[in-house]
């Protein structure tokens, strides 16, 4: 005797905001009739935090901070005890998209350190002889889209030559090459649903370069009053110009921010999510030069 479970979301892209409700049908299919001590439908919604390997046992306290908070949390039950007959069966469910108390839902966010996942899971609760089977599937929790007036256009114009890095007083200068690369970003207020733009040029290179490249780097804070734990690590890496490119052309830059791992830039007392753009300039003998941009995701 086995049973099979699915569940299917009526809306494909499995996206929901909050007070919306989460339909769709629970699917059974089992080859004969089989007993059950109820079906029950659970939806959970919670922030999983996890210190780096660097910061454990820094801090007693601070495990007392990377508790899972609870956003979401309730179930209920969509069948009584009794049986479930042979074949198929469908069973419809409609649950409110509502947080827990006074807590905040935040939008689905797969990171490193920082994690927001919204779950329904099903459960047959069987009687002590037999187990109990579960199906479990996520689905995605967006902001809603408000209005703003209007924000102030925050181009930002740079430029890059050896006298503008940090790192070089700390080399020999003469073997530092010499170059000047400007450009701009359009913005860094990013609507999550609009990609990254801007351009980059080399003015003038004394040295071959190997490639031209945009980092899109998370930065995750875990912590409390006692102490926290910061960490920066790569989102994706999109090269924007091969070899040797030309002196004077405008390169374009345009990203698209991945879905799962990112989201509207998050500060709260128990965790910070917040995301930087690097741009790379590698040379031909592997010496690179960064400049790095924080920026501010939203969604409107």
């Amino acid at each position: 005797m086995s049973i099979n479970i699915d569940i299917r979301l009526k809306r494909a892209s499995k996206i929901y905001r909050e007070g919306e409700c989460v339909s769709g049908l629970i699917l059974l299919q089992t080859n004969s009739d089989i007993k059950h001590d109820g079906i029950f439908l659970t939806m959970e919604g919670a922030v999983n935090l996890q210190l780096s390997s660097k910061t454990v046992g820094i801090f007693e306290a601070f495990y007392n901070s990377v508790k899972p908070i609870q956003l979401v949390q309730y179930t209920v039950e969509v069948a009584p005890v009794g049986k479930i007959p042979s074949g198929k069966t469908e069973i419809p469910f409609e649950l409110p998209l509502k947080p827990r108390g006074t807590k905040t839902l935040y939008e689905t966010y797969h990171g490193v350190f920082v994690n927001i996942q919204y779950m329904i899971r099903c459960d047959i609760k069987r009687s002590f002889l037999a187990k109990d089977v579960s199906k479990s599937l996520e689905f995605i929790v967006e902001d809603k889209p408000v209005k703003k007036e209007k924000e102030p256009n925050k181009t930002v114009f740079f430029e890059i030559m050896p006298e503008s890095l940090q790192n070089t007083r700390d080399r020999d200068r003469s073997n530092v090459p010499r170059f000047r690369i400007s450009g701009k970003l359009d913005s860094l207020y990013c609507k999550l649903s609009d990609p990254l733009t801007g351009e980059v040029i080399i003015d003038n290179c004394s040295a071959v370069i190997k490639s031209i490249e945009l980092q899109l780097v998370r930065v995750e804070t875990c912590g409390c009053a006692e102490g926290y734990s910061r960490d920066a690590t790569e989102i994706q890496n999109i090269q924007i110009g091969e070899g040797n490119v030309c002196s004077g052309l405008a390169i374009p830059i345009y990203m698209i921010f991945p879905r799962l791992f990112t989201c509207p830039t998050l500060s709260t007392s128990n965790f910070k999510v917040e995301f930087e753009v690097n741009l790379i300039v590698v040379f031909e003998d592997d010496y690179l030069v960064t400049e790095n941009f924080p920026i501010i995701l939203a969604r409107h």
